[in-house]
């Protein structure tokens, strides 16, 4: 199944603020493959860290999983290890079209997806939690508390996997890894008008913190093992491990 182009912005009128809803679901597979640098080599990674470290009967529950591509990966690259995969997203546009891939690859047996707000989650005795750029959509004073329900919720040994956009503390060097990051989008066909509209749109929705600043919030929920597995200029992945 493939995604429309992402031209949510191509015209100049004052743009919206930015709204998981139909209209972005409808191109959001296009828009993370223009936008995330490295997108697809992150999510091997990912498989490649879950393979080692989880067990056969685990679950892994990828939260803020929107259309569902990345679990359909996953279960594709870990199809013979015995793990089950959940997905949970607060917008039924996003589980809709989630669960429509899923019967078209013939993953919906393997996979299950929910409509639900991941702030209260119960999932005692999970293997692994995936936010894969889903907490800097979150208000910053909830991510404490959010962090802390997924180390409460996974089993002891379990993996949290977090990809962010990130911001450098340097204002200088975040300048510039911006302007690289703008570059990379024009490369894949994004006009100036697109990338600013964008921008705009996200403006107080999307807040990123620091690389210091994510793996400070790990610790303080109790991870005691957090690690940089991947940077790309202004985007991050960290892998933090449970105490077994």
């Amino acid at each position: 199944m493939s995604s429309r182009e992402d031209r949510l912005y191509q015209d100049d009128s004052d743009p919206e603020d930015f709204e998981f809803n139909e209209r972005v679901a409808e191109v959001f597979d296009d828009m993370l493959d223009r936008s995330i640098p490295f997108y697809q080599e992150v999510i091997t990674a990912t498989a490649q860290l879950l393979s080692q470290h989880l067990k056969e009967g685990d679950s892994i529950c990828d939260l803020g999983c929107s259309t569902g591509t990345p679990l359909l990966e996953f279960a594709r690259l870990l199809q013979n290890e015995g793990f089950s995969f959940i997905g949970i997203d607060n917008s039924q546009a996003m589980i809709d079209k989630a669960r429509l891939k899923a019967q078209l690859y013939s993953q919906d047996k393997s996979i299950s997806y929910r409509r639900g707000d991941i702030s209260g989650l119960e999932l005692p005795g999970s293997g692994a939690f995936i936010l894969n750029y889903t907490l800097q959509f979150i208000r910053p004073l909830q991510r404490p508390p959010l962090i802390r329900r997924l180390y409460e919720n996974l089993k002891p040994g379990g993996l949290l996997i977090l990809s962010e956009k990130t911001i450098c503390e340097d204002k200088w060097l975040n300048r510039r890894f911006i302007d690289v990051y703008h570059r990379f989008k024009r490369e894949r066909g994004y006009s100036e008008l697109e990338i600013a509209r964008k921008r705009e749109a996200l403006e107080n929705i999307l807040v990123p913190f620091s690389v210091e600043e994510n793996r400070a919030l790990l610790s303080k929920a109790g991870f005691e093992t957090v690690a940089t597995f991947f940077q790309w200029f202004n985007f991050s992945s960290f892998v933090a491990i449970k105490p077994g």
